[in-house]
């Protein structure tokens, strides 16, 4: 039967080799290197930290976090859940992929937000944009890993790379649409007042954005969690480790375990980051800010016309 390979083959992979191999591992590895040196030294300082952090000291900062954030049943959750991965043995591995997920989304939002800033004040910026991050959204997290093994070798740190990569759409996503879905006539209202194009950005259109921002955010963290997992197949530690440590050895039990302890720790971040983007939380006055606002002179001023 006729198909169109008899008249044609097209050799992608081999082009595909031989411009990895030839031209862009020699010419660009050490520069790729190079953006490796950052994220070093937040990895190596946040897992120094969290490792040298008492299990106890750690589980109540974490538990009043949640509290303040998300109420009294996620910090009770997050109590319990931390208390059960420390009694499986787990808490370092814990550490380390926690670690590996903060450094990860913390680039993500350094690198990020601007884009969804740019993107959101540029029609031909984002429609550039958009194909881009359709395409890193579809492609499947364990094709990423081929690229960053070639140009970064293999590691946690290539591992933290390929995890910014694959978690970074989200929040460029929707940073553009939150600034896109402030009310006109706010921003018009502050362009008349004579706000900048900075000030109108920083206190109008980020601040009634800061919902979607924060929406995207914990998306961004979810994926970033599930790629540290993947990411162990190219030499990332923590948790994804010993699962797939344990699917290798057929050792189901500490599969079992790892998972568990991934599971646990993705819902205690989901909630809390899910508490943050919600209107209403986080709005509890300060003491300072309350005492400020009783003996500010505008106040003062209105008190006496009364």
């Amino acid at each position: 039967m006729f198909s169109p390979a008899d008249i044609l083959t097209i050799p992608l992979a081999d082009w595909v080799n031989s411009f990895v191999r030839e031209f862009l591992v020699p010419n660009f590895r050490p520069f790729f290197r190079s953006l490796q040196w950052p994220i070093t030294q937040v990895l190596n300082g946040l897992d120094t930290l969290l490792n040298a952090m008492p299990m106890l000291v750690f589980t109540a900062i974490l538990a009043a976090i949640a509290w303040r954030t998300a109420g009294r049943g996620v910090a009770l959750f997050t109590l319990v859940a931390l208390a059960f991965i420390d009694m499986i043995g787990l808490w370092r591995e814990t550490m380390t992929t926690l670690s590996m997920v903060v450094t990860a989304v913390l680039f993500c939002t350094i690198i990020g937000v601007p884009l969804g800033i740019i993107a959101a004040g540029s029609n031909r910026f984002q429609a550039f944009l958009r194909p881009v991050l359709d395409i890193m959204q579809t492609i499947p997290s364990f094709v990423y890993l081929v690229p960053i093994v070639m140009l970064f070798g293999v590691g946690v740190v290539p591992g933290i790379i390929a995890t910014i990569i694959f978690a970074i759409p989200p929040i460029i996503r929707l940073t553009n649409l939150g600034i896109r879905n402030v009310r006109e006539d706010l921003v018009e209202a502050a362009r008349s007042f004579g706000s900048t194009r900075w000030q109108m950005l920083w206190d109008v259109q980020f601040p009634l954005a800061l919902n979607t921002i924060m929406a995207g955010l914990n998306q961004t963290l979810m994926l970033a969690l599930s790629m540290v997992v993947i990411a162990a197949l190219i030499g990332a530690g923590g948790l994804g480790l010993t699962v797939f440590t344990g699917l290798g050895r057929l050792d189901v039990g500490n599969a079992t375990a790892g998972g568990v302890g991934i599971v646990l720790l993705a819902i205690i971040l989901d909630r809390i980051t899910q508490a943050l983007g919600e209107p209403g939380r986080m709005k509890k006055t300060s003491l300072k800010a309350t005492l400020l606002n009783l003996f500010s002179p505008a106040r003062q001023t209105r008190a006496g016309e009364a």
